[in-house]
């Protein structure tokens, strides 16, 4: 995968070419990843856009994304591959009513496999590796990491009745983690590793004129602020780039041009994910800025 990109510039312009911004700590971790054939494990609190990097280097590159998304109770045949049953079922039932039998070699063949995820991934045929986006590894078991140590240490996947599947050009591959859990170390030994910090407010500001271009200057202006102050309060959960562009996203259509405090209560829902968090929230907007106009007698 060493020719995938030039440098981390290379890696920012072309990122940004199909509308994402990264900063150099994210452009150089997915150059490092690309030039050492090695998984890149991001972490950082939700809505950062962990999962959007993923997606951007798929389309910047012009080659398939194949997102698995992790679950508690996650198994190895919606992972890495399954057995037709049905299919074999009928194989059987055919060669009986010729008065055959079928073996079990007969049975477990490629023409009997379903690929999933990490089986497409390996064995997929194009002029440049895919994009193998693990979604959320923190939300699946513990014991479906393990499952995972050979596929991220040798790029295989060994299937007993078959043998082992090595990939011609091993994936981009791209884990997410919300640190809802921490992760086994042999895991972490297997990637490199980079952590997302929410935006600075410039970026953020042209992450939302990118994302929505309806919204003027001074309303990007007035929510970018807003939105970092909100994020200093002690809140369930800091709104972060979703919420910021769900929000922004809102107030376009509403036909805002400035921020009002009428304008946040009314459009609150898109960033408060919790009544307490909405509580807190109003409850600052005048040491925000945004005082309770006074009402005449």
């Amino acid at each position: 995968m060493s020719g995938l990109f030039a440098d981390a510039d290379d890696v920012r312009q072309r990122l940004d070419s199909v509308g994402h911004l990264v900063d150099d700590g994210t452009a150089t971790a997915l150059l490092l990843a690309t030039l050492l054939d090695r998984p890149l494990l991001l972490e950082g609190e939700p809505g950062v856009g962990k999962t959007s990097v993923a997606k951007a280097l798929a389309k910047a590159l012009d080659t398939p994304l194949i997102r698995l998304q992790c679950y508690e109770g996650l198994t190895a045949g919606e992972a890495l591959y399954e057995w037709n049953y049905q299919r074999q079922l009928l194989a059987v039932r055919l060669t009986e009513t010729h008065g055959r039998e079928l073996s079990d070699a007969d049975l477990f063949t490629e023409d009997f496999l379903l690929d999933r995820p990490l089986l497409r991934a390996v064995r997929h045929q194009g002029p440049l590796p895919p994009v193998l986006l693990i979604d959320e590894i923190d939300r699946a078991d513990d014991e479906f990491e393990a499952l995972l140590f050979e596929f991220l240490g040798e790029s295989a996947i060994s299937i007993p009745e078959l043998g082992t599947f090595t990939a011609v050009q091993p994936p981009v591959v791209v884990l997410t983690s919300n640190r809802s859990r921490e992760l086994h170390d042999a895991l972490r030994r297997r990637c490199l590793y980079h952590w997302i910090d929410f935006p600075t407010p410039e970026r953020t500001a042209e992450i939302l004129r990118r994302t929505v271009p309806a919204a003027n200057e001074p309303l990007i202006a007035s929510t970018t602020e807003f939105i970092g102050r909100v994020r200093e309060l002690d809140l369930d959960k800091a709104p972060g780039m979703a919420e910021a562009i769900d929000w922004v996203s809102a107030l376009a259509a509403l036909r805002v041009a400035r921020l009002a405090r009428d304008d946040i209560v009314r459009t609150l829902s898109t960033v408060a994910k919790s009544p307490d968090d909405r509580t807190a929230v109003v409850g600052a907007l005048d040491a925000l800025g945004y005082p309770e106009e006074a009402r005449t007698p």
